[in-house]
């Protein structure tokens, strides 16, 4: 299937968003974020009330992480079908904002075993965490080098100071000291 680009001609399938390994994910993740909504909104729901103080705040807390991290994973994963159905440019895609990627440090289910919280809800945790991680390798494959500027190494960054202040004299001591005079 070519894919359609609205702004160009037409360019082939993308490798990833074309093959059964995008399907399978979208199918997986879109399920995960259903069935994670009927959790919270029934049995969890109900389970959350008689849960005690601090399990209760650790459920408040991460059912909002959880929600927000499932739906940024659903987000992403509908754009790179808008990008394989020539619906989006992957240019466009590539833009910052679209991007995904973890600035937190994930939820740790197996640190919270035995601390209260429902069985099922911790699984559901350990899922989503890990479905988002996998997403957000997935961006960084796709997507590596299309962004404006590289993060600046701040070795090669120190060396090239160094190089430059020599280059100009910083390291000469005669020159150091005719300056002071």
């Amino acid at each position: 299937m070519a894919e359609r680009d609205p702004v160009g001609p037409s360019v082939g399938p993308e490798p990833f968003t074309g093959g059964k390994l995008f399907d399978t994910v979208f199918t997986r993740g879109m399920a995960l974020v259903e069935e994670t909504a009927s959790y919270l909104d029934g049995p969890g729901r109900e389970q959350a009330k008689t849960l005690p103080r601090d399990a209760s705040l650790t459920y408040s807390a991460w059912s909002m992480e959880l929600t927000t991290r499932l739906m940024q994973a659903a987000s992403w994963l509908v754009m790179q079908k808008a990008v394989r159905d020539g619906e989006m440019r992957r240019e466009d895609a590539s833009a910052r904002k679209y991007r995904i990627r973890r600035d937190d440090p994930p939820l740790d289910p197996v640190a919270q075993k035995d601390r209260g919280l429902p069985p099922r809800f911790l699984e559901l945790v350990g899922r989503a965490e890990a479905l988002y991680e996998q997403i957000c390798r997935l961006d960084e494959a796709l997507y590596r080098g299309t962004t404006a500027k590289p993060p600046v190494n701040p070795v090669v960054d120190q060396i090239a100071q160094l190089q430059k202040a020599a280059e100009t004299g910083a390291f000469d001591p005669l020159m150091v000291w005719r300056r002071s005079k």
